[in-house]
């Protein structure tokens, strides 16, 4: 088999909060699967991405840095096959991830956008919203108070503040939707599809799951939340991703996050060779 040289660019450990070894280990995974089908892999760190010119052709990233997506998107533009592309990474922030999902039809939260300068008291009434859940809505979230719980519209008020003060422009406010909290990753084009309940395995970035309790395990269609979350991966143009979602007393599904490249954690010793071998189908279709 000849061996094809491809590029492999970590996550600033910036981006990373409270997983850092769990987005290392994802990647160092993928990078020794992707050796097993005749890949050299040429590592590099994102600050990498913006100090030299790439000469690999291929590139799988799990990129976070605005400057570092854009670079990326550069490369994408010029011919470079970049996995997960860094228009999808974009796509994947909270405003525009929220969009795409509404607009496409995706089972979403009712949300509302918002600038963080903004009074969010009428709109809030008028969608009858109390409980509901404020995110920046310019980037992911890195840090904890980037997604923020409110029980009420004073509560609501005092965190778009806080979040102007932060040089923060926008804000989505999602719903509070009451069910089961579950966590999926998926890889597209396999069979790969692993949801688990993070209240059952004390598994947690901000420790925000605390909110919807701990799961009752009500019924739902496993085959359906893997098809919703794939259409929505193709809708923002990502192929390695993981999120989370919301079920409801009735089994409806609805999605409340969806990441590119997540960590993993629970799965990544079966996940890593979906995750090589789509990356390689990928790149030599």
């Amino acid at each position: 088999m000849e061996e094809m040289t491809i590029a492999g660019i970590r996550r600033g450990n910036q981006f990373s909060p409270n997983h850092i070894g769990n987005d290392a280990a994802i990647f160092s995974l993928t990078a020794e699967h992707l050796g097993k089908l005749g890949c050299k892999v040429n590592e590099y760190i994102e600050s990498d991405l913006l100090l030299q010119d790439l000469n690999e052709k291929a590139i799988f990233n799990m990129v976070r840095d605005w400057k570092s997506i854009h670079k990326l998107q550069e490369l994408e533009d010029n011919g470079h096959i970049v996995i997960n592309s860094g228009y999808g990474i974009e796509n994947c922030t909270r405003e525009k991830m929220t969009r795409l999902l509404l607009d496409h039809h995706i089972p979403h939260p009712t949300s509302l956008f918002l600038s963080t300068q903004a009074d969010p008291t009428q709109m809030l009434e008028e969608a009858g919203l109390d409980h509901c859940w404020i995110k920046r809505g310019d980037f992911h979230a890195i840090h904890r108070e980037d997604v923020t719980y409110v029980r009420n519209r004073e509560e609501a008020k005092s965190i778009l503040k806080e979040y102007a003060i932060r040089g923060i422009p926008t804000a989505v406010i999602n719903e509070h939707l009451v069910g089961d909290l579950v966590k999926f990753y998926g890889v597209t084009g396999t069979d790969f599809f692993y949801w688990f309940y993070p209240s059952n395995q004390h598994h947690s970035k901000f420790g925000l799951e605390v909110i919807n309790g701990t799961a009752k395990g009500i019924p739902f269609n496993q085959d359906y939340m893997q098809q919703i979350c794939n259409e929505a991966a193709r809708v923002l143009n990502i192929h390695i991703y993981g999120g989370d979602c919301i079920v409801s007393e009735e089994g409806e599904i609805r999605i409340i996050d969806f990441n590119d490249w997540p960590s993993f954690a629970p799965c990544r010793e079966e996940a890593a060779p979906y995750i090589a071998g789509r990356i390689y189908e990928l790149i030599t279709k």
